[in-house]
């Protein structure tokens, strides 16, 4: 498909920036943990590892995170930004849903087992002993959630590979489905319990209004990673599946008609988001309470990242190192969010967040 670039709106998001102090330590040990690992294969794929600067990314997600949890946590982004540029959107898995799926069960189960083990494959490796930790730090039923949505993320990897394995396009309701697992945003979202050392009461996470703020969550995050990779991925001319490139194929439109459409559907799942947690965070536990915020900060924290790391940008600036793009200014942000629609979109899969959802 045919794209050209296209300049795009500043970002809505009122939600105060935040950043744990302790993100330069949390990067160092993570990086000593990438070294030991080794699933770098090259140099040149640790300098792109290390310019996602994956440590910065959570820091901005668990601003108040335990020191001791929140360098795990980043070592789990690093592994999974790895993971995710060497078998899901490269190489020879990213087109072949049969190898990724046995691959991806593998590494999914070296993450389950518990105690010392030892792996060939170094992705497995590495997981294992990040899931070694999380049972550590974390209790049982934070590390359950977390393997539960670790689960459903590779299985929407999967669901995304075989789309592209055979040239499909998904319509936008499919995507949208799709992108709620395959962002990542699942396991991203589900460390704050850990790095936070805060177990949010079965009753309240997993109640309709929860499961719905987490999933706005997910997918403003995701929306705006689409964003963010789009000049990339129009530069390397890859012609991969995001929410512009689908509205594209749907609508029958060119990129620049279609980014209005876009991020006014961004905007409305967010703003959906704010209102809702206003309406929960009264009624909400110790615990609830600091999960919600958090998520706000992943919102805002994942833009900010997403305006500034190396990882949207051509490969060779990965060179120059984590954290060498300046931070955005004020004119990346917008005051107002961008269409008039408050309600529910015609989307099925989406369209319940609107409901009106018990606590």
């Amino acid at each position: 498909m045919k794209t050209t670039a296209v300049e795009m709106p500043p970002f809505y998001c009122p939600i105060d920036s935040a950043a744990h102090p302790g993100a330069d330590e949390a990067e160092r040990r993570a990086v000593d943990w990438i070294d030991r690992f080794g699933f770098c294969r090259t140099s040149a794929e640790r300098a792109r590892v290390l310019a996602g600067d994956s440590a910065d990314f959570y820091a901005r997600f668990a601003p108040e995170a335990g020191p001791a949890c929140l360098w795990v946590a980043a070592c789990w982004v690093y592994w999974g930004f790895a993971i995710d540029d060497a078998r899901c959107d490269e190489g020879a898995m990213s087109r072949d849903p049969a190898a990724f799926s046995a691959m991806a069960e593998l590494v999914q189960r070296a993450l389950e087992l518990p105690g010392p083990r030892r792996f060939d494959d170094p992705y497995a490796a590495a997981v294992h002993d990040l899931g070694e930790r999380f049972r550590a730090c974390a209790t049982p039923v934070q590390v359950r959630r977390f393997l539960h949505v670790h689960r459903a993320w590779l299985a929407g990897v999967q669901w995304q590979i075989g789309n592209r394995a055979r040239g499909h396009m998904p319509t936008l309701d499919d995507y949208l489905t799709m992108r709620l697992h395959s962002a990542g945003g699942e396991p991203t979202y589900a460390m704050l319990e850990i790095a936070n050392r805060a177990e949010v009461p079965a009753r309240e996470m997993d109640s309709p209004a929860v499961c719905a703020l987490t999933e706005m969550a997910i997918l403003v995050a995701a929306l705006d990673n689409d964003r963010h990779s789009l000049a990339r991925e129009i530069g390397h001319r890859q012609d991969e599946q995001n929410v512009f490139t689908v509205l594209m194929r749907q609508n029958g439109a060119p990129l620049a008609r279609v980014v209005e459409d876009a991020i006014a559907l961004r905007d409305r799942v967010l703003c959906r988001f704010l209102a809702l947690r206003d309406r929960v965070l009264p009624r909400a536990s110790r615990e609830l309470r600091r999960y919600l915020t958090d998520l706000g900060h992943g919102i805002r924290g994942n833009a900010e990242w997403g305006m500034r790391t190396l990882r949207y940008r051509d490969l060779g600036d990965a060179a120059t190192g984590p954290g060498k793009v300046p931070p955005p200014d004020r004119a990346a942000w917008a005051d107002r969010p961008l269409g008039t629609g408050h309600g529910p979109p015609p989307l099925p899969s989406i369209a319940w967040w609107w409901e009106d959802l018990p606590l």
